[in-house]
């Protein structure tokens, strides 16, 4: 799907498993012509998360502002019963005890009390900058990721910021075997190169589900049209917690960004 825009808009399909800067490298390993061009991407997609990404060159690098501010259209699923530190697949089971899940009207009621404009937190391991004490007694700045790894989250309080969804659509449910889910799961996160701590998280997942391979879980998956800077996994998250249950993102898919819209893989 890749392609060039002549304004310097390029349009990538980040693939499962990739993060957007080795995205950028596979294109211009593709595109020889492009290796010495600096390019800048708008909208991160987490490595569990594919499709549509935006990548700037050129003159069009000044306006990366204007490109951040795109509304964007997701199409995910979300994983009930299970609750992770990255509030998707790619992080550490929070807890292995079966919990119920919510009926698909539940879902779907709950899900429009988040329409129009709120407050929605900063995911735990994302990349926002957070000011928090630093070991010389004085103040540092840090991304939300490296405050959770270093497992001091909870000396700092995380940021707030105002997103509108424009509209959300549940489109159906569907139920898969613990076995199923966790070869998915091992399919997904073998994708993924550099430290994601992916060993301690497949071990966790082998342990939560190598006694339900046989047990149903319920997956619903669930369109967005959302402001720009909005975060599917903290929505998850947030939609779990009013219904009193467990979940995680278990796919997320970016399919259009403003009037960019997703092609052929």
């Amino acid at each position: 799907m890749d392609n060039i825009q002549e304004n310097g808009v390029h349009k990538l399909y980040k693939k499962l498993g990739e993060t957007p800067r080795e995205s950028i490298l596979r294109y211009k390993t593709a595109n020889p012509d492009l290796r010495g061009l600096s390019m800048t991407y708008v909208g991160r997609l987490d490595p569990m998360a594919e499709g549509l990404l935006l990548v700037l060159s050129g003159e069009a690098i000044s306006e990366k502002e204007k490109y951040l501010n795109l509304p964007k259209i997701y199409e995910f699923e979300i994983l009930w019963e299970f609750e992770t530190d990255t509030a998707d697949i790619l992080g550490l089971v929070k807890g292995d005890d079966i919990s119920i899940f919510p009926t698909e009207s539940d879902v779907e009621k709950n899900l429009k009390n988040f329409s129009g404009k709120f407050e929605q937190l900063y995911p735990a391991y994302s990349s926002q900058p957070v000011d928090g004490p630093s070991p010389d007694g004085g103040r540092t700045s840090k991304p939300l990721i490296q405050w959770s790894r270093e497992g001091r989250i909870g000396e700092i309080k995380i940021p707030a910021h105002e997103v509108e969804i424009f509209s959300a659509e549940y489109i159906s449910r569907r139920f898969e075997t613990g076995g199923d889910l966790l070869k998915t799961i091992q399919s997904g996160i073998n994708l993924v190169l550099g430290d994601f701590r992916q060993e301690k998280i497949l071990k966790e997942w082998q342990n939560a589900l190598m006694l339900n391979f046989d047990r149903q879980y319920a997956i619903d998956k669930i369109k967005i049209n959302v402001s720009g800077g909005f975060y599917v996994r903290q929505l998850v998250s947030d939609l779990a917690k009013s219904l009193g249950a467990k979940a995680c993102v278990f796919h997320i898919l970016r399919t259009e960004i403003g009037e960019y819209k997703i092609e052929e893989k």
